[in-house]
């Protein structure tokens, strides 16, 4: 069969000529079909009061990706923004435990922030925003965690709006940080933020050389922080902990997450009867180390009762200000010896090792996806929040159809 150059020629043109006119950005349908020209946002307009709000999908740029939210926890921080707006976002877009699917991607995006490749489809999670800070580095255990960067669900409101998880997409700046978390499903993923506080708790705790396998470790608090707390200790072999909190479901759940016994205070007069009930759990002794996960300053007044001398204390409840603890310098911390350290959200080598830690518990039988409670609807957000200020559950998550 003879074939005609000029022909050939022709077509040449014809490819190159598409090449350079081709998109920016690669896109591809989802399941649910083409992607949309707007998104549903769930904006808190003012104290306690989410509206539903549409905006435009904007063009991408080359550094970014558009993502299709899947799920997204509602954290005790968004709790605070939801009730007291402490750090003067209205209106803004919350939810920052979230993930979903990547369904759009700019021309330069190729790899996660681990070196692991994104491609269309891959569910992905985000951690935070570098704001040229190059203290911040994927390979240092660094001494900074995330409170030197921004976190989407936490952003003032822009022109572009799709700035938190509680949406229906969610666009992810060039320069921000996402991990490729397609192994692992979407309870899981809606656990990986809150989690990562507890790895970087358990590395902080670590430093003080005291945390070893064989320690007796008293956990104050089992809310959501909590108990993964106690996952995590289990999971890095300590058997031995107490779990402490005034709500025997949450107590009768930390045995399930690997507490070897719990205290309820509410059945002890005074801090002094709290104290021999840990104590008498622990089989006539007290904690070598002790985890504060309740962001009361009364609780943290309480937990130095439950240390030996020379134990160790990590101090992680209070993500914003919960104001004033009164202690005895003396008899809580210079004649006991108490090595204490504090922690704070995460840093973003804490955030990578997440995930090894979720694969593990899940391999050894905790049922850590019991944590999530419940599961509302974008559109009943409201709702999600009213149970979670209830207490009438542990995580509450917003799930999208």
């Amino acid at each position: 069969m003879d074939v005609n150059s000029v022909n050939i020629e022709e077509i040449v043109k014809q490819v190159l000529q598409g090449m350079k006119e081709a998109p920016k950005s690669t896109a591809a349908n989802t399941s649910a079909g083409t992607i949309p020209k707007t998104s549903k946002v769930a904006m808190l307009t003012k104290l306690e009061t989410f509206e539903l709000k549409e905006y435009p999908i904007p063009e991408l740029g080359d550094d970014d990706i558009l993502v299709k939210v899947e799920g997204c926890g509602i954290c005790g921080t968004d709790a605070h923004e939801y009730k007291r707006d402490p750090f003067g976002l209205i209106p803004v877009v919350l939810g920052h435990e979230g993930t979903g699917e990547i369904v759009k991607m700019g021309k330069n995006v190729k790899k996660d922030s681990a070196g692991k490749s994104l491609n269309i489809g891959d569910k992905v999670v985000t951690c935070m925003i570098f704001k040229d800070n190059p203290d911040i580095t994927m390979f240092d255990l660094n001494k900074q965690n995330v409170g030197g960067a921004d976190v989407y669900g936490l952003l003032p409101d822009d022109d572009v709006h799709l700035n938190g998880w509680f949406a229906d997409y969610i666009v992810i700046r060039g320069g921000s940080t996402v991990f490729n978390v397609s192994d692992l499903d979407l309870d899981s993923r809606i656990l990986i933020e809150p989690s990562a506080v507890l790895i970087h708790a358990v590395e902080r705790a670590k430093t003080t050389g005291i945390l070893r396998f064989n320690s007796r470790v008293v956990v104050q608090g089992c809310g959501p922080i909590g108990l993964l707390c106690i996952a995590v200790l289990r999971t890095m072999g300590i058997e031995n902990i107490v779990a402490v909190d005034g709500e025997q479901k949450r107590l009768d759940f930390a045995k399930e997450l690997g507490a070897t016994k719990s205290v309820n205070f509410k059945d002890h007069n005074g801090i002094e009867a709290l104290a021999k009930g840990v104590e008498d759990a622990f089989g006539g002794y007290l904690a070598d180390f002790a985890f504060q996960c309740t962001g009361s300053p009364v609780a943290h007044a309480n937990i130095y009762k439950f240390i030996r001398n020379g134990g160790g204390l990590c101090e992680l409840g209070f993500f914003i200000n919960g104001g004033d603890a009164t202690i005895n310098p003396h008899f809580d911390i210079c004649a006991k010896e108490i090595t204490t350290v504090g922690s704070w959200v995460y840093t973003l080598r804490d955030y990578a090792t997440t995930f090894d830690f979720l694969k593990r518990a899940k391999g050894i039988g905790l049922p850590i996806n019991k944590l999530i409670t419940h599961k509302y609807p974008l559109s009943q957000i409201n709702e999600g929040y009213v149970t979670n200020l209830k207490m009438e559950g542990l995580k509450i998550a917003i799930i999208n159809e």
